[in-house]
């Protein structure tokens, strides 16, 4: 599970160019679920997720993962506990290694000095299992360096890998936003079938209304660095794409009237 605890995180504070991404933060993600994080640009949702990952620190609050606070951990501790898949389907893998190689790497346990061990025959039949189901064939590419698939392929194997070992927290990071789309559909599927296992806590930012409807359990709506949407249950299940459309122009119109009501305020006062 995840916990962040009134968590602060202001860019270039005490300048013109300051910005508060993170305004006490309070959310709380329970064992297994699978919550989408949506927002406007600038609303928080990839500060939220370097916060998380370990990325980014914070000024102000607490970050618990699995009931662990995790706050001051760096980002190379966090990794028992979190798998993490970004935007760059070509960030997550070594090009040069096989597929194989890959996935030997993302199911390591420390104390290992070479990959031999790891790429043990039941390993491969293990890795070729999950494979199958992507539907893309990689079950018959284990031998084959991963930097000669497309992205699409790419960015399914490195899904894989990061829920390789159950984390406590998986963390997707726009993850589709680069694909073509019945790569990113593809993509999804694997993506939904790792969370239905309920074994990781799974943390989805998105751009796509379409897919804030259609997956998870949970929507979250992210604006100025607080939560200002929080869906889940029957309430979900009744959202729209419109619904989420209709709340974001009226966000804007929020916006637009705070800006304006503020330059009639400087005027006054000049």
């Amino acid at each position: 599970m995840l916990e962040l605890r009134t968590v602060r995180k202001t860019f270039n504070p005490g300048t013109a160019n300051e910005v508060r991404a993170l305004d006490g933060l309070n959310l709380v993600l329970e064992p297994g679920t699978f919550t989408v994080v949506i927002g406007t640009n600038g609303s928080g949702k990839s500060t939220l997720q370097g916060v998380v990952g370990g990325a980014l620190p914070v000024e102000a609050g607490q970050v618990l993962i699995g009931g662990t606070d995790v706050t001051a951990w760096p980002e190379h501790r966090r990794a028992a506990l979190v798998g993490r898949v970004f935007q760059d389907p070509f960030a997550g893998t070594a090009p040069t290694l096989t597929v194989a190689e890959n996935l030997a790497l993302a199911g390591k346990r420390t104390g290992w000095r070479t990959l031999a061990p790891l790429l043990r025959r039941s390993a491969r039949a293990g890795w070729r299992d999950q494979l199958a189901q992507i539907g893309l064939g990689l079950e018959n590419r284990l031998d084959d360096p991963i930097g000669l698939l497309s992205g699409g392929q790419r960015q399914a194997i490195t899904l894989v890998m990061a829920a390789l070992t159950d984390p406590v927290l998986l963390l997707l990071d726009e993850h589709t936003a680069a694909l073509d789309p019945r790569s990113a559909e593809l993509v999804m599927e694997v993506t939904a079938r790792i969370a239905a296992r309920g074994k990781s806590t799974v943390l989805m930012v998105t751009h796509s209304m379409a897919q804030a409807v259609h997956h998870g359990d949970r929507v979250v709506a992210m604006h100025r660095g607080q939560v200002r949407l929080d869906a889940r249950g029957p309430e979900k299940r009744r959202l729209s794409e419109s619904d989420l459309r209709d709340y974001f122009s009226q966000v804007r119109r929020d916006d637009a009237f705070d800006a304006h009501a503020a330059r009639l305020v400087a005027t006054q006062y000049r």
